[in-house]
């Protein structure tokens, strides 16, 4: 028989997760506020420095002063006037670091964090090899980004182990809305800060720095952040922190990453500058998401709500709600030096000056893609799924209308989440299914109680609660009370998200293996190939590695027991059939919003379209297949979701971009094309036909 590769789970064997909220009970908040706090100094070789002197070094910078001439010949001003408009880039992005106001956080976050979660688990093993790595190394922390809560609980946690605080990147919006929690609790004792601007100064006093959401082709303003950063990294002046997803993620699922970000913090390596740089992936896990109901309306084209301080005040009713358990899982540090050793040339950058702007070359961007894209998985490796997250795939399996109405039997449901629950450790995930004497019956019904919002349990079935609507209203038409439940299916699904990248890519092997109908190992390979290529907006792959994909599915199915493979063929078996159903079944609504875009795409009249005029369009559509019965996939009303199908098209080059007259961007359809992948997708087309043009762009 054939023997697939193994993989090592690389965070598998570490273990020592301690629950800091019962020192801190033990405490008390005031006393933690003012403790002693004694982080060690920069890195080796770095000399200390002030905010102050780090503004001073990028101002003073021989790159800033090479762009803001090439600026003012460009636009025909004085560099002086280039200058001063850097300066003002500057004071309104840089962070300004105060011990009083890191004390202030660290007051108003123990008393948040106790009445929101019941405990917060931490990696202290890696939390304390940390402290030693951030004295060899310029170290970059990188959190996974699915809630608010996520810049808040790493700065605490370096507060309360005496590590330097980071300084965090983030767009004004996001650093706003993070803090709205424990503010919003401080705003009720302290009146005096009833300026939203009071925030954000409260922010950038704690080590946040700010960047615009939208920053375009403004070469000065990309100048001034490039060199901010790498000056941070240079000087070792603190830990820098970013989310290498770019976003926050709406859908609980990790994003592909951002490269440009990456670029900025590398170059300080790539150039030489320093001697090596450690990366350091963070995996932040939640049982249950502050944002949840807010996520879902977002998916749904329901505008953010406008931050304020009276906006503040009331969201601080979310506190007296119960959010379970949160983990943090320091990952394992990661050496820049070491991982591209043999892959990147560094060479490029010795063909010009060190301060003078350069374009990496192409194996640098692959090199850079390579480590954001390991980054991401490690985050994803890492992460600890609870009960809910399980039973969450298990309910979804349920046509939506049943649950609803007649709902899902308890004992069917905690059977499912039993079985699942073994696969899931046969596939290698983190659970935090608590241990000890309680039975899985108590440990599931506690995890429903902490979802009362979304389930609820009556009379031996479970029930799927639907939104009620302001003032308890119903629904004024048929269209919105489609909306209304997808609110709730798109909370659930949230859940289900949190343990797709557990199952993702044996699921890619389960639903090639029922389209094509083949045993063929080189068949599969092909259809899972290009399954890989439609779903990569929608799920994180490697570029360049789908084969290492497709043989990790092989062996995770193979050691479940799932599947019988050779050199040529692999066999479902019969234990195998029900986790194979599972998977395909798993993958399902993704198959059928992609479908429900590609059948917009292709109706007659369809040519050209704006990002707005699409999701309104297939959003209308969905509803109406919704309430003809013939769709059941209410995430394909997710904005996420149209929007990632629309991107894998792009990438397919089965859609192109096209900018009008007036400089608006709209985008023109391929329609034999985009008819081609969803004819594939669904099994129309026979595989001989992938197999001989397996590119959906031929």
């Amino acid at each position: 028989m054939y023997s697939s590769p193994q993989y090592v789970d690389p965070v598998k064997d570490d273990e020592g997760f301690v629950d800091i909220l019962e020192d801190l009970r033990r405490s008390g908040d005031l006393g933690h506020a003012f403790r002693t706090f004694r982080p060690p100094g920069p890195y080796r070789g770095a000399l200390p420095c002030t905010a102050s002197d780090l503004s001073t070094a990028v101002l003073t910078s021989q790159h800033l002063r090479y762009i803001t001439k090439e600026v003012a010949v460009e636009t025909g001003s004085s560099v002086e006037a280039v200058e001063k408009q850097a300066g003002g880039i500057l004071r309104e992005m840089a962070q300004n670091l105060q011990l009083s106001f890191i004390r202030l956080l660290g007051y108003t976050l123990s008393k948040t964090m106790r009445r929101l979660f019941t405990s917060i688990h931490v990696n202290m093993d890696r939390l304390h090899r940390l402290q030693q790595a951030t004295q060899e190394y310029p170290v970059i922390l990188m959190p996974n980004h699915r809630s608010y809560m996520d810049f808040l609980i790493i700065s605490y946690l370096m507060f309360t182990y005496d590590l330097p605080i980071p300084s965090c990147l983030g767009d004004v919006t996001c650093l706003y809305l993070s803090l709205s929690l424990p503010v919003s609790l401080f705003l009720s004792h302290i009146s005096a800060l009833a300026e939203m601007k009071v925030i954000g100064e409260i922010f950038r006093r704690s080590g946040a720095f700010f960047i615009r959401r939208a920053i375009g082709s403004d070469k000065l303003y990309w100048a001034v952040l490039s060199e901010y950063v790498k000056t941070i990294i240079r000087r070792g002046y603190a830990p820098l922190e970013f989310y290498v997803e770019g976003l926050r993620s709406r859908t609980l699922k990790a994003l592909p990453p951002k490269l440009g970000m990456m670029h900025m913090v590398l170059e300080p390596f790539f150039k030489g500058e320093v001697y090596d740089i450690t990366l350091v992936p963070i995996s932040i896990s939640y049982d249950r998401v502050v944002e949840e109901s807010l996520l879902a309306h977002e998916l749904l084209g329901v505008p953010k709500p406008k931050e304020s301080t009276m906006g503040l005040l009331k969201a601080s009713s979310v506190l007296q709600e119960n959010y379970g358990c949160m983990h943090v899982n320091f990952g394992q540090a990661l050496s820049v030096r070491q991982l591209c050793q043999g892959r990147i040339n560094r060479n490029h950058y010795n063909l010009l000056p060190r301060d003078l702007p350069q374009k990496p070359s192409e194996d640098m961007q692959a090199g850079v893609s390579w480590l954001a894209h390991r980054v991401v998985r490690v985050q994803e490796q890492g992460s600890v799924l609870s009960p809910w997250s399980l039973m969450a795939c298990t309910l979804l399996c349920s046509p939506i209308a049943t649950l609803v109405q007649e709902g899902l039997a308890w004992e069917t449901l905690t059977q499912s989440t039993l079985w699942l629950r073994k696969q899931a450790l046969d596939f290698g995930a983190h659970l935090n299914w608590p241990a000890g004497t309680r039975e899985s019956d108590e440990v599931m019904s506690s995890s429903m109680a902490l979802h009362h919002s979304l389930v609820q349990r009556r009379g031996g079935q479970v029930f799927l609660v639907e939104e009620e609507g302001f003032g308890g209203r119903r629904p004024i038409s048929v269209e919105e009370g489609v909306a209304w439940r997808a609110v709730a299916v798109l909370m659930v699904a949230s859940y289900r998200n949190q343990a797709l990248h557990v199952f993702v890519r044996p699921a890619m092997l389960a639903v090639a293996m029922h389209i094509t109908a083949s045993r063929r190992r080189s068949e599969l390979l092909a259809f899972f190939i290009f399954l890989l290529d439609v779903f990569s907006n929608e799920f994180v792959f490697t570029p360049g590695q789908s084969s290492q994909d497709f043989e990790e599915a092989c062996s995770l199915l193979g050691n479940a027991g799932a599947i019988q493979s050779s050199q040529d063929e692999i066999l479902v078996t019969d234990a195998g059939r029900r986790t194979v159903s599972f998977l395909k079944t798993l993958l399902q609504p993704f198959m059928d919003s992609y479908q429900v875009v590609y059948s917009h795409l292709c109706a007659e009249g369809v040519h050209t379209f704006s990002d707005k005029q699409f999701v309104t369009a297939v959003r209308k559509l969905a509803t109406g297949l919704i309430l003809s019965g013939e769709l059941q996939t209410y995430e394909a009303l997710s904005s996420d979701t149209q929007k990632n199908a629309l991107a894998s098209l792009l990438r397919l080059e089965a859609v192109t971009k096209l900018r009008t007259v007036d400089e608006r961007m709209e985008y023109g359809v391929k329609k034999s094309s985009v008819r081609r992948i969803g004819d594939m997708l669904c099994g129309k087309i026979p595989l001989c036909s992938v197999l001989s043009a397996p590119d959906p762009r031929l």
